[in-house]
């Protein structure tokens, strides 16, 4: 009895080392990829301060100005081109013209439907003089 009681303690206790092992691998394997993450986030922050920077040089106004005057034939704005408001013409009204080329060919009339002509039969007149 005392033999087994051995065997179960030295299997528990290798069991446990086994156990422990894996746990300890696992850890490890994990620190290495937040390492790995740290790093690769550092390198996206290098990146986006590195397009920052690549952004304002291409956008300086002395450079767009530059490029705008080689290659848009543009004309210096002259005084005589400023205007106060109460010299802009007003809004000119808005025109349904779709709405008078139905008024036009005579479309905005109500029509006769089924129901309309059921009813102008029941009250004795006929379907045809009904507007259309």
């Amino acid at each position: 009895m005392l033999r087994y009681l051995n065997i179960i303690a030295v299997l528990a206790l290798l069991s446990s080392a086994v156990y422990a092992y894996s746990i300890k691998y696992e850890t490890i394997l994990t620190s290495e990829q937040i390492v790995k993450t740290k790093h690769a986030i550092d390198r996206e922050k290098h990146a986006i301060v590195t397009l920052r920077s690549e952004w304002a040089h291409q956008t300086r106004p002395e450079r767009i100005q530059a490029l705008a005057d080689k290659h848009i034939d543009m004309k210096q704005m002259a005084l005589t081109q400023i205007v106060k408001v109460g010299d802009l013409p007003d809004k000119a009204e808005r025109v349904d013209t779709i709405g008078r080329k139905l008024e036009l060919l005579g479309l905005s009339e109500p029509t006769a439907t089924p129901r309309d002509e059921k009813s102008a039969v029941k009250a004795g007149s006929t379907p045809s003089s009904t507007p259309r």
